[in-house]
């Protein structure tokens, strides 16, 4: 209670009603994977070209053509089928080295380092010129002492001989090389009480380089400036292992193990999770089901989706995962016929996010068109999906739990995901949007009901908790996820002595039953039709 010890007027702000709930994210994705360049630490995507910003571009290809190198095609089919954040976990192999430069100052260097460990830091060049405020100012103002960072990344190395990219009388000059990516960071501080410190400057926009000491503005040295380098030898893929690293200080670890710290990623996927990789896309489904907050997404585990289909299985029984069959095939026009199978699962963590959005997590993710795929067979036997398989070929699959991409455009419908069934057995869990709706509900109230802890275990609190939920499900009814004409019927919320034994009170555990009643896809659509006849009354 307020103490009102000076006579006056006192005007106090009171809650009342029931505390919202608000729903969950269900369409943010974390993939992890091997990337050309980037951080380690999850970095959140918007858009392919934010991507390729970061992360680079395809790494099947020079300078390290590697075996698989998925996640770029991953990431892009996931925003071709509508996904609009992802969380990527880069993965390197173990070992890996950051390349480092110094650039010369009059009295200490300015230390720079390649954002992320691995051998493309040695193809960073960083040059210094005055700031462009510096020519105006007065002698012997601050402003004299700015700098200007100029930095290029050149994909497959320096280029011999090298042309300055800056420098406009080199336009034509045919030996001139265009950076693969270029940041130019202008009116520099070394001071860090200014608001344009180099460190608080570069460190919070760039993409390429950290700078991890700036005691004073660095000697100007225009390009080919200071290279980055201390990393020997070309990037090996990373194995299994390098997926979940594992570590005391939470910055320090990357891969699946970060992601699964991020309560913001409800969708997982390791696109390179298959052939000698499965133990890593194992790991990911370990996290599912033991976080029991987020749902994976599995493609068929053989290189190129060659698996034979009739002996094709789920990895493990489980209603907090997916698996999809067969693989598609996406343009890759830097490959020696233009196109690379690949696995569905960037493309499916798209549709679930399109989905969520278009019409709600309770919509199972299928019947849902394909984008991002070719849609028309080339010649060589290319065609869109690895394998074509028939309604009698599906019927193998489906029952067991393995959804199938069937290919429509015969009948004019295009290339379709034609399963919504989780890995499980259970058959109160076969249904991926019942499973993923209750990973919804569940992590909905658990995150809106936290302020009840170490709130009285008494009557109040109960009917507070009661109309916080009650409310939350009504909307989640509303909105076509739960059964019933009436709420009464959709779902039910008890918190009160009932639900609570005397013992249950005394060691501070409040225990609210909830139950609803989700809508299930409606899986075979039949149409009973018979013959009438003139005087048949029905």
């Amino acid at each position: 209670m307020p103490q009102y010890l000076t006579p006056g007027v006192y005007v106090e702000e009171v809650n009342t009603g029931p505390r919202p709930i608000e729903g969950v994210s269900t369409s943010i994705a974390g993939f992890a994977g091997e990337a050309e360049r980037g951080p380690t630490r999850p970095q959140l995507i918007t858009s392919w070209p934010d991507y390729q910003r970061w992360y680079g571009t395809y790494i099947d290809q020079p300078p390290r053509s590697a075996a698989m190198g998925y996640l770029p095609y991953a990431v892009r089919g996931f925003f071709d089928n509508g996904g609009q954040q992802v969380f990527v976990a880069r993965v390197v192999a173990a070992g890996r080295g950051t390349a480092v430069g110094n650039i010369p100052g009059p009295n200490n260097p300015t230390v720079v380092n390649a954002i992320g460990p691995g051998a493309f830091g040695n193809n960073i060049l960083v040059a210094v010129r005055p700031a462009s405020a510096a020519q105006f100012a007065p002698a012997g103002s601050a402003v004299r002492g700015w700098f200007r960072l100029q930095i290029a990344y050149f994909r497959l190395g320096r280029p011999a001989p090298f042309v300055d990219p800056t420098d406009p009388a080199q336009l034509a000059n045919p030996a001139r090389v265009e950076p693969d990516l270029f940041e130019d960071f202008d009116n520099l501080s070394p001071d860090p009480t200014q608001t344009n410190f180099a460190i608080t400057v570069v460190n919070g926009s760039s993409t390429l380089i950290a700078i991890s000491a700036c005691p004073e503005a660095p000697t100007p040295v225009a390009f080919p400036g200071v290279q980055l380098g201390g990393v020997a030898g070309q990037d090996a893929a990373p194995a299994a292992a390098d997926y979940s690293v594992a570590a005391n200080d939470p910055e320090a670890r990357t891969g699946l193990t970060a992601l699964a710290a991020n309560r913001d990623v409800s969708l997982l996927a390791v696109p390179d999770g298959v052939g000698a990789l499965t133990a890593a896309s194992d790991a990911m489904q370990d996290i599912c089901d033991g976080q029991r907050d987020r749902f994976a997404i599995v493609s068929d585990p053989t290189v190129n989706g060659t698996a034979n289909f009739a002996a094709l299985r789920p990895p493990r029984d489980s209603s907090y995962g997916a698996i999809y069959y067969p693989w598609v095939r996406v343009g890759a026009p830097h490959t020696p016929d233009g196109t690379r199978l690949i696995p569905v699962t960037g493309h499916m963590a798209g549709i679930y996010a399109r989905v969520d959005i278009d019409r709600g997590v309770h919509k199972a993710p299928a019947n849902e068109i394909i984008r991002g795929i070719l849609s028309r067979d080339l010649n060589g036997n290319r065609k869109p999906l690895s394998q074509t398989l028939s309604k009698q070929d599906q019927a193998i699959l489906n029952p067991i739990g393995v959804n199938v991409a069937r290919d429509f455009r015969t009948d004019g419908r295009d290339i379709r995901m034609w399963g919504a069934r989780t890995m499980s057995s259970d058959s109160l869990w076969k249904y991926i949007n019942v499973r993923r709706l209750f990973i919804f509900v569940e992590q909905s109230i658990d995150r809106g009901t936290q302020w009840a802890v170490f709130e009285p275990n008494s009557e109040p609190t109960w009917i507070a908790i009661r109309m916080s939920i009650t409310n939350f499900l009504r909307t989640v009814w509303r909105n076509g996820a739960l059964m019933g004409s009436t709420p009464e019927e959709a779902f039910f919320v008890k918190c009160d002595l009932g639900t609570m034994t005397q013992d249950d009170i005394d060691n501070g555990r409040l225990i609210c039953l909830i139950g609803i009643a989700p809508v299930k896809p409606a899986e075979f659509v039949i149409f009973r039709i018979s013959q009438k006849t003139l005087d048949a009354t029905q």
